[in-house]
C-alpha cells in the first residue's frame, strides 16, 4: 500500500470515532494469526470442552486467522462496550433468574450497529478502505482479540477483565484492509491467588485457572444444549438460574469498579432480570415470538426456555 492509501484516516481518528459511536473501550491490532490462541484452542476442543457446539471445532483455522474470512484484513479494530446497569436478580424461587447479558436488546444488533456506523464514517474519509464486522456470530476469537489489543485481561473464569469497568463489557472486531498504527501494550494479569469464581461455580465448572468445561457450565446447558432435559449432574445445581449464570462474574472483586451503560437499549425489559416460571412454561409460540424479539434470549429456543423453566419448578416442588 502506498503511503496516500496508508495516511488516509488514522488509528486516533478511528478510535475517537468509535468513542463517539458509544464505545467504551478501543484498541487496534495487527490482523496477524492468532497462532498461541489457537493452540489452546484446539487442546480445548480435544478435551470435549466444547460439548455440543461442534461449528467450534469446524472454524478452528477461520479463528486463528481472520483474513480467512476477510482475506484483505490488515488490521483488527477491537471494542468493548460496557451493558452494566444496576438492576439486581430477586431471590423468589417462582422465578428464573437470567443473565445480565441477555436483559436489554440483543448485544448483537447493538454492537454490529455501531460498527457499522464506525465502518460508514472510515469510508467517508478513505473511499478505498474496506472492512467486515464480527460481533460473535462470524468465526472470530473475541476475547483473544480483546487480550491482545490491550482492553483487559482473560481472567481465571474465561472472561476479559477491563481495569475500568470489570467484566460486564460485549466485544466486536472491525477488520479493515487498511494499515494502522497499532497498540503494543497488554493490560497485566490481575487475577493473582484469587479464586473465588472457581470456588464459587455450583458445577464445578472452571476445571482449572482459565479453563471451562462447557459441559459443566450453567450458561452452556440452559442456553446452548439442546435436548428434552437437562444433564442430571447439572439441574440440581441450578442454583435458580433459567436462562445463563453470572456467578463466577457476580463473585469476581473487579466488577466492584462497574459502571453504568449509557447505552439505554441494555435497560431490562419486563421480565427479563427474573422470568416467570410458570409464564415460560405456558408460554405459546406466537407468544414467545413476540415476548422475545430483538432480545438474546432467542438462542435458547421456546423449548429450551420451557425446559428450563419446568426443571426449576420441579425441584422447587421436592421436599
Amino acid at each position: 500500500m502506498d503511503e496516500g492509501f496508508r495516511n488516509a484516516v488514522t488509528s486516533d481518528a478511528i478510535k475517537e470515532r468509535a468513542r463517539a459511536e458509544g464505545f467504551t473501550k478501543v484498541g487496534i491490532v495487527s490482523a496477524a494469526s492468532l497462532d498461541e490462541e489457537g493452540r489452546r484452542l484446539k487442546e480445548w476442543l480435544a478435551r470435549g470442552y466444547h460439548g455440543t457446539m461442534s461449528w467450534i471445532a469446524r472454524d478452528v483455522e477461520k479463528r486463528v486467522n481472520p483474513r480467512t474470512i476477510f482475506p484483505a484484513a490488515r488490521s483488527v479494530v477491537v471494542v468493548a462496550l460496557n451493558y452494566y446497569t444496576p438492576h439486581q436478580h430477586e431471590q423468589n424461587p417462582s422465578t428464573g433468574k437470567v443473565s445480565r447479558y441477555a436483559w436489554g436488546d440483543d448485544y448483537h444488533e447493538v454492537v454490529a450497529e455501531k460498527l457499522r456506523a464506525l465502518l460508514a464514517w472510515i469510508k467517508e474519509q478513505d473511499p478505498q478502505a474496506e472492512g467486515k464486522v464480527c460481533v460473535d456470530i462470524q468465526p472470530v476469537m473475541d476475547k483473544a482479540w480483546a487480550v491482545r489489543a490491550g482492553l483487559g485481561w482473560l481472567g481465571k473464569h474465561s472472561n476479559v477483565i477491563t481495569p475500568e469497568y470489570g467484566s460486564w463489557v460485549f466485544i466486536g472486531e472491525l477488520l479493515l484492509n487498511l494499515d494502522l498504527d497499532y497498540d503494543v501494550e497488554r493490560v497485566e494479569d490481575h487475577c493473582g491467588t484469587c479464586t473465588l469464581c472457581i470456588d464459587a461455580c455450583p458445577t464445578a465448572a472452571i476445571t482449572e485457572p482459565y479453563v471451562v468445561d462447557s459441559n459443566k457450565c450453567i450458561s452452556y446447558v440452559t442456553i446452548e444444549l439442546r435436548g428434552p432435559e437437562l444433564p442430571r449432574e447439572i439441574e440440581p445445581n441450578l442454583a435458580g438460574w433459567m436462562y445463563g449464570c453470572d456467578i463466577c462474574q457476580d463473585v469476581c472483586p473487579w466488577n466492584r469498579f462497574e459502571q453504568v451503560t449509557g447505552e439505554p437499549r441494555f435497560a431490562p425489559r419486563e421480565g427479563n432480570v427474573n422470568a416467570a416460571l410458570r409464564d415460560i412454561v405456558e408460554l405459546s409460540h406466537d407468544a414467545y415470538v413476540e415476548r422475545f424479539r430483538g432480545s438474546a434470549m432467542k438462542r435458547a429456543k421456546l423449548a429450551g426456555l420451557q425446559r428450563n423453566a419446568l426443571a426449576l419448578l420441579n425441584q422447587n416442588e421436592k421436599p
